[in-house]
């Protein structure tokens, strides 16, 4: 694991706003909590990463998914400036990267697990259906966590703010909808 004095002087923490160093939101992004953590940010940039840096091309991916952890780290510093609790991890450019695939593939699906009781199955569902749960889900635990006084834990509106980057970068790189194309 990283010793703490490297999370210590790399990790980004609301409270210092923009007085930043622009590294630190950087640095935060290759830093995570644990191996769950990194594993579960991996799962999702495996799933769903590969597609969108195939529309964009390397380089552009590799601009458009540093800045979507820049303004992830924004939409954390705004929704709590007083927070000391440090954000951690590659969430917020990950959620970039699946609110860009919403609007570029909006005809693709996932296979899931669903847990049914004691039961597991898979289906395959939509994937904007199964990324707009998603986002439903992290935007309705961050306005939760507002009540809870910020107990720590998860930067909900990093993944808030990289979801919605995502979503308008998107929208220049998709493809006409389908039977909407110029013929020619």
């Amino acid at each position: 694991m990283v010793p703490r004095a490297v999370v210590a002087a790399y990790r980004a923490i609301p409270e210092r706003g923009l007085s930043w160093r622009l590294v630190t939101p950087v640095t935060a992004m290759f830093l995570h909590a644990g191996w769950l953590h990194i594993l579960g940010n991996m799962w999702f940039l495996y799933l769903f990463g590969d597609n969108v840096e195939g529309r964009l091309g390397h380089a552009r991916y590799l601009a458009f998914y540093f800045l979507a952890g820049l303004v992830a780290a924004f939409a954390q510093i705004v929704s709590d400036p007083a927070s000391t609790v440090p954000a951690l991890g590659a969430s917020g450019a990950i959620a970039g990267t699946l609110g860009a695939y919403f609007v570029m593939f909006p005809y693709s699906r996932v296979q899931t697990l669903v847990f049914l009781g004691i039961f597991i199955t898979t289906w395959r569902i939509s994937a904007p259906w199964f990324l707009g749960l998603w986002f439903l889900i992290q935007a309705l635990s961050g306005l939760t966590s507002f009540s809870l006084h910020h107990a720590g834990g998860v930067a909900w509106f990093e993944h808030v703010g990289g979801f919605a980057w995502g979503l308008v970068v998107g929208l220049f790189f998709r493809e006409p909808p389908r039977g909407l194309a110029r013929r020619r």
